[in-house]
């Protein structure tokens, strides 16, 4: 008997492998995602191409499995607050973060609107923003691509983009991409700012640059990969049968 037809990727299952791809190559460092979409990536990673990937329960412990959303794992280590910054300042972390302002060159906000000193709307407060970007690898994951998010220059730096970071001595910066609902973009360009790297199937580099307040580099600009049937079953049956990813990018 032949097995079922696979149902085609969603956008969803699409950004999840666009996440999970934010750490291939990563071998035995902490992802500390944050945001459903962000975990989904680095469990999927964890169970297909980087094993060795340590992933924690956001408190104090990390997990010997990798346990669906929402789920448990038996624990194989103890690593409480105070021992995350030996591991921020070796740089062996990988954070995705989520961003409220991002610029060309990477600067993130994520602490208020409009002026500092009178804000129109404040947020998080910078949080550990400044101490990810300086110390380790970075990432952002954007849920709704827009020019509200994606402007020229954010109202408050709290995540350190290229321009700042030029000429400094911070040796483990390292803001690496952007991935979004509609695109993946990155810094791979002369001047470090924002490139567009590949756009989802069913979104195209006119609507992305439509919704970026500033101009992308645009440049042999791919196609997001889809899923594997392997990675489909593990986003739909074992870590998130219930369907989170889709009520963060509906299909």
């Amino acid at each position: 008997m032949s097995n079922p037809p696979i149902d085609p990727a969603t956008r969803a299952e699409i950004c999840a492998v666009a996440c999970a791809d934010l750490f291939a190559g990563a071998g035995e460092i902490l992802a500390s995602p944050m945001g459903t979409m962000p975990v989904i990536g680095a469990r999927l990673a964890r169970l297909t191409t980087e094993p060795d990937l340590l992933i924690s329960d956001g408190e104090a412990y990390l997990f010997a499995e990798t346990p669906p959303l929402g789920g448990t794992s038996p624990l194989e280590g103890w690593m409480p607050y105070r021992k995350v910054f030996d591991v921020v300042a070796a740089g062996t972390r990988h954070v995705v973060m989520g961003a409220n302002q991002v610029d060309r060159f990477g600067n993130q906000n994520i602490s208020c609107i409009g002026d500092h000193a009178q804000p129109k709307r404040q947020m998080f407060g910078s949080r550990g923003a400044p101490g990810n970007t300086v110390n380790h690898r970075t990432s952002y994951w954007v849920p709704k691509h827009s020019p509200r998010v994606f402007v020229e220059a954010v109202d408050m730096v709290s995540g350190v983009g290229y321009n700042h970071a030029t000429g400094s001595p911070l040796r483990y910066h390292d803001v690496f991409r952007v991935v979004t609902n509609l695109a993946v973009l990155d810094f791979d360009t002369a001047d470090r700012s924002m490139r567009l790297a590949s756009v989802h199937p069913g979104s195209s580099v006119d609507e992305v640059q439509e919704q970026t307040g500033f101009p992308l580099v645009t440049e042999a600009v791919a196609t997001t990969r889809l899923p594997t049937c392997e990675e489909l079953r593990l986003l739909r049956d074992v870590l998130d049968p219930t369907g989170f990813r889709d009520k963060e990018v509906p299909g």
